[in-house]
């Protein structure tokens, strides 16, 4: 409704958002789907109807019939705010408790208040936005896949357990006692046997399970833009997609996405120490060890690596800011031991935390080792060199958040090639696949397998946005005798193989092609378009974080009768 309307005699129906009552006149606002509404009641006009709408509480379901005439005292901030509705009709189509927190942009709701109140939190205009916002990315995903040639294609939801990847879920069968059917972390096998089946192109916007302890960026049922294409090359993967993703930025934001660039995972790791680098902001590593090794500094002589990054602009920092990066380092989800710095003041001189081991001209090679300039601080790291890595990266995260340098309204997307194959695992003392054991390594890297394979390569790649990884796949195996042999090398015995994924083996026979495939987090690009950096708030009816859905009290127990009928015993 906009001044366009003026003069039309409307019906409006929705919630009521709040009242005032100025004594002759009486002002109530009314929420729908599309927004607010200022309803206007006057004595001299009706006198029971100003009544009535004295009578209504917050939340009341109301159907309001009125003319559109023009506000006096206009409110610009929001679509309605240059009309209102002079009222001629009011029907109360239910009445309302008084919610437990105000229906508002600005709630005074608690987290947990509103997870169990999730209908009201819905009703809250951020929080409707965001479902809004989904609905519109889903729609431009479809266009775009659609306009591609894709097909979508449903695929099951009661599948089979695998003991790769992370716990399933699983569901009892009645019809066979004993036996348990496996909610689907992923339609990977599926989507293989589709392209074998002939479908060069399909996708799906699917929901996916996954057992596992949760975060802000994990919930146990999540849903990925699944995709798959045939008779292509990892280049072919990777201009279809991020075309996707570029659309979704103008469609969405009204934003051109530039070419997105590509980083070798080990360059990624060796500058950034992660395999989804924030690339908002520079703060790159540089590494030491030539630099600093040989000055009796048992830290930097003992380390496997000594690395570091240039905070510039920070060479300011005050003793307890350097106390509060120390302590950062050391909480223990991040392991660090402790942190060393350069100063390079303002006036060009060199002052460090080791001074006492490194002279003027020692500290003049780390200056230029960083590129410094006055005002830097160079802080760093040491240790083995895979967790010192991590840690630094950690740290870089935490600099950059205190530089206002990860500005959610910045957008920064990079490709990561080229990852490992395989990951040792200490725990199960053998190697397990960094993504599935249906990725294709390297053709160049496979002899590697029976002597380095940890060395080898995997045709797969990952999307990552602001530091997340927002999609990741993979070119696939696509002939019997590569993929027994990744089996072998996973620890899989011919028996175990064949009965786990002797189906897919067994297809790969009647001709496959080379095909390959991604899957991007739909509820993770939601929550970084919307700014958010939970996924919960882009999920209509999340779970807590101990996985309970505190709206129903889900999971919950079932009675004796249906655990008898599932042949299963009670625990208690």
């Amino acid at each position: 409704m906009t001044i366009s309307n003026l003069g039309e005699t409307v019906t409006l129906c929705g919630w009521v958002q709040k009242s005032r009552d100025l004594g002759g006149m009486t002002f109530i606002d009314i929420r729908d789907r599309y927004g607010i509404t200022q309803l206007v009641f006057n004595m001299d006009d009706d006198q029971d109807l100003c009544k009535a709408a004295r009578n209504l509480g917050r939340e009341f379901v109301i159907s309001a019939t009125g003319m559109v005439v023009e506000r006096s005292n206009k409110n610009l901030k929001i679509p309605t705010g240059e009309i209102e509705i002079k009222m001629t009709g009011l029907n109360v189509l239910n009445a309302a408790k008084l919610p437990p927190f105000l229906i508002e942009d600005e709630t005074d709701g608690g987290d947990d208040l509103r997870m169990k109140y999730r209908y009201l939190d819905l009703r809250r205009n951020p929080v409707r936005n965001n479902m809004v916002l989904r609905h519109k990315m889903a729609q431009a995903v479809r266009r775009y896949l659609d306009a591609k040639d894709f097909i979508e294609v449903e695929t099951p939801v009661l599948i089979k357990s695998t003991p790769e990847g992370a716990r399933d879920f699983v569901v009892p069968s009645r019809m066979n006692p004993g036996e348990f059917y496996a909610l689907p972390q992923s339609p990977q096998t599926f989507k293989q046997l589709l392209m074998v089946s002939g479908f060069d192109r399909y996708f799906q916007i699917v929901k996916c399970f996954r057992d596992e302890d949760l975060r802000a960026d994990r919930q146990p049922e999540f849903t990925q833009i699944d995709c798959e294409m045939s008779f292509i090359e990892q280049e072919d993967i990777l201009n279809v997609f991020e075309g996707l993703i570029r659309t979704l930025f103008k469609e969405i934001k009204g934003i051109d996405l530039p070419e997105v660039p590509r980083m070798q995972y080990s360059d990624a790791m060796r500058l950034y120490g992660s395999d989804k680098p924030d690339t908002r902001f520079g703060m790159q590593f540089t590494e030491l060890n030539d630099v600093v090794k040989g000055k009796d500094f048992a830290v930097f002589d003992n380390a496997e690596l000594v690395v570091g990054i240039n905070a510039k602009g920070c060479a300011g920092y005050t003793r307890k800011q350097m106390d509060e990066l120390t302590d950062f380092i050391r909480r223990p989800q991040i392991g660090g031991t402790g942190l060393i710095y350069m100063r390079h003041n303002e006036d060009g001189s060199l002052k460090s935390s080791v001074d006492k081991f490194y002279d003027e001209a020692s500290l003049k090679l780390w200056a230029q080792a960083f590129n410094t300039e006055p005002g830097d601080l160079v802080l760093i790291m040491a240790g083995q060199k895979d967790k010192v890595r991590k840690q630094l990266n950690e740290l870089r995260l935490e600099m950059g958040t205190r530089l206002g340098l990860r500005d959610k309204n910045t957008f920064s997307a990079l490709w990561v090639l080229d990852f490992p194959l395989l990951e040792w695992d200490e725990e199960s003392n053998r190697y397990h696949a960094m993504h599935h054991p249906f990725t294709s390594p390297k053709p160049e890297d496979i002899d590697m397998l029976d002597t380095a394979p940890g060395e080898v390569r995997a045709n797969a790649y990952d999307m990552v946005i602001n530091g997340t990884e927002i999609g990741g796949g993979s070119i696939r195996i696509h002939d019997r005798e590569l993929q027994s042999l990744m089996f072998r090398h996973l620890g899989f015995s011919a028996e175990e193989a064949q009965k786990q994924f002797g189906f897919l083996m067994d297809a790969f026979e009647f001709g496959a092609p080379p095909h390959g495939g991604i899957a991007f987090g739909f509820d993770r690009l939601c929550s970084i378009f919307a700014g958010l950096d939970s996924i919960r708030d882009v999920i209509a009816f999340p779970k807590n974080n101990s996985g309970r859905d505190v709206m129903i009290d889900s999971p919950a127990t079932i009675d004796q009768k249906q655990m008898n009928e599932l042949k299963i015993r009670s625990v208690l």
